[in-house]
């Protein structure tokens, strides 16, 4: 029977069951395809955050740090600022450049949020001299269009790059900052270290130090997991420490620094002069295998040369650390991300600086370290290194002989290039040789020569005797208009011949019982030694595996003032007492303060969260996944 011939009730009735199994088709295919959508959002997103992963998953194979590539980065470490919105005059440098580095990683989308109105009302103002023109809307048109394809995307890509920029030079003055408190943290002189590698399965790497810094010995010990041979490494170590008298040990803070801690924490109970000292390892493994490390140590292996390393940078940071990249020792906030040509050539003038107000021990200096003294370059340090190793200088005239010093290269380099038990005393001190006739004119003002810097027996005689000197009196017997604070330095470096600038710093902390962090107590207040300053605090060394955080609000001045920043009272390497606020064991987090009352009143406010007002917005929001 066909439609047409059925009657008007059951036709009614199949119209009706038609729509329903339409609807419900219709109704399942929309599940279906809400289904699709969903699995293909979770697909995608799985596949951002695995690309993410291979991308930022750097160079294999490095140890500890990784200090040539890059961490694997979790997408969701830029989480706070999925949602984000903040007017440009209140984003923090240290801020843009997390932000900046979330958009470089793809995880972030940053959008400048103006108010076009009004900026497009101004131009037009500025544009349109004819109001009353019959060619107002195409004139109006033409505005709005120049400002939508071209005008604000200018603005927005100059405003992007002016805040970047700022942003960068306060990261890098940072660093700079930094890293001169780093290589300027007193050394301990005069006492051979041992040097620890941690590590668990392949053991670790022991080395030994003489006092001057020279290799002696080498072993690997195994106290750490899977093996826990605790009797032969305290048998090794006690061997090292009776034969080269080296009671103090320098351990890296790399994998298994903890267990190798306590181990050689328990060696106290056996000798009871041990001491301990945690030290950075950061870039150990770029000076391993380095052109300096090997032409150093052409023999030992990769591993030993760490452990040489750190047991000299307890022992002389200075001459260590500038062996390997700047960018390696850890005290930076983002200088990857800053523009790599001002960030070395701000970092090298900081170097160049420490190491010229320490001074340099010519025959016993690595060339490396002969690079940043003032008006010497790579060749002419290496013509040095090799002219002392071959022959050491006897005195600073010796310099002259050089192939390829000049004379004006002398007169730079000759103040900061210092030789111990050479023929003339004076060779020995921070005094440039173009006042060496002052020195004789003082010396025959107090009636000695040459001969009384020379006897250690008289040094409080001569000590007194200039002293008691007028300058006035001096000046006038000089017969020459000689600047005070030139006679001044010469007269200090009479005093003190030996004059080290960092000699004046506090000691690194050295440790004979290890502190645990379930140990650890809120209101206890301990000595720590501050790792790096950055803009919203400092990291604290308070003796456990994890670096303490005092926040900038904690932090306290000499004065009892407003901090504009941390670096107005903290340094890298400075002692500092601070008191435990809180301790997350879980994420292994600890907030420390510098106010060591609780009841202590916050001086700084925390600009951050005062609005300010402004036109132009910074916003991040989450990427959106197409």
């Amino acid at each position: 029977m066909k439609k047409k011939d059925l009657p008007p009730e059951k036709e009614s009735s199949a119209n009706a069951r038609s729509h329903s199994r339409i609807k419900e088709i219709i109704k399942k295919q929309m599940a279906e395809e809400q289904k699709k959508k969903v699995e293909r959002k979770k697909k995608l997103q799985l596949q951002l955050k695995d690309r993410q992963k291979r991308e930022l998953s750097g160079i294999e194979g490095l140890e500890k740090h990784g200090e040539l590539g890059k961490k694997d980065v979790d997408p969701f470490t830029f989480e706070m600022y999925f949602e984000f919105s903040q007017e440009i005059k209140e984003i923090p440098p240290h801020r843009i450049l997390a932000m900046n580095r979330g958009e470089k990683e793809k995880v972030l989308n940053i959008n400048l949020i103006s108010s076009d109105v009004e900026l497009v009302n101004w131009l037009k103002t500025q544009v349109i001299k004819k109001p009353e023109s019959i060619f107002l809307q195409e004139y109006a048109k033409s505005v709005e269009s120049a400002f939508r394809r071209y005008i604000i995307r200018a603005i927005h890509r100059e405003l992007r790059s002016d805040i970047t920029k700022n942003a960068e030079q306060h990261a890098i003055n940072i660093f700079a900052k930094n890293l001169g408190s780093l290589l300027m943290q007193a050394p301990i002189k005069g006492r051979p270290i041992i040097g620890i590698d941690p590590g668990y399965r392949s053991g670790c790497k022991v080395a030994v130090i003489d006092k001057n810094g020279k290799y002696l010995d080498n072993s690997v010990i195994y106290p750490t997991p899977p093996k826990n041979a605790f009797n032969q490494a305290k048998r090794i170590i006690t061997e090292f420490i009776m034969k080269y008298g080296a009671y103090l040990i320098a351990i890296g803070n790399g994998t298994a620094s903890r267990e190798t801690e306590m181990f050689v924490a328990s060696l106290s109970k056996i000798e009871p002069k041990v001491r301990y000292a945690i030290v950075s390892e950061a870039g150990a493994s770029v000076y391993s295998a380095s052109k300096v490390a090997k032409e150093e140590f052409p023999s030992l292996d990769l591993t030993v040369r760490g452990a040489i390393s750190i047991a000299r940078r307890l022992q002389d940071p200075l001459s260590e650390l500038i062996k390997i990249d700047p960018k390696s020792v850890g005290v930076g906030l983002y200088q990857h991300d800053v523009n790599q040509i001002s960030l070395k050539k701000e970092l090298d003038a900081v170097i160049e600086d420490s190491v010229n107000k320490v001074g340099v021990f010519v025959n016993s200096a690595s060339y490396k370290l002969l690079e940043y003294v003032s008006g010497l370059n790579k060749r002419l340090a290496r013509v040095i290194y090799d002219y002392a190793q071959e022959k050491p200088l006897t005195n600073r005239e010796d310099l002259k002989k050089v192939r390829g010093l000049g004379a004006k290269a002398y007169e730079q380099c000759a103040g900061f290039l210092k030789i111990l038990g050479g023929t003339n005393p004076l060779d020995g001190t921070n005094i440039h040789p173009e006042s060496y006739w002052i020195v004789e004119k003082i010396l025959e003002f107090i009636n000695e020569d040459l001969n009384i810097l020379s006897d250690k027996k008289r040094k409080s005689e001569l000590d007194a005797k200039l002293k008691a000197i007028r300058p006035k009196e001096l000046i006038k017997f000089l017969g020459r208009d000689i600047g005070m604070p030139t006679l001044k330095d010469i007269v200090m470096g009479l005093l003190r011949p030996t004059r080290d600038p960092r000699d004046d710093l506090p000691a690194p902390i050295l440790r004979k019982d290890i502190v645990k962090l379930e140990d650890l107590e809120e209101g206890i207040i301990l000595k720590g030694t501050v790792r790096n300053v950055v803009d919203f605090g400092a990291f604290v060394d308070i003796g456990v595996k994890y670096d303490g955080l005092v926040h900038i609000s904690e932090i306290k001045s000499k004065t009892g003032g407003y901090i504009s920043t941390p670096l107005d009272v903290l340094s890298v390497g400075d002692i500092i007492d601070v008191r435990i606020v809180e301790i997350k064991l879980k994420t292994h987090r600890i907030q420390l303060s510098m106010k060591l009352n609780p009841e202590e009143k916050q001086d700084n406010m925390d600009l951050s969260r005062i609005k300010m007002s402004g036109n132009i917005t910074f916003r991040q929001k989450k990427k959106k996944i197409r």
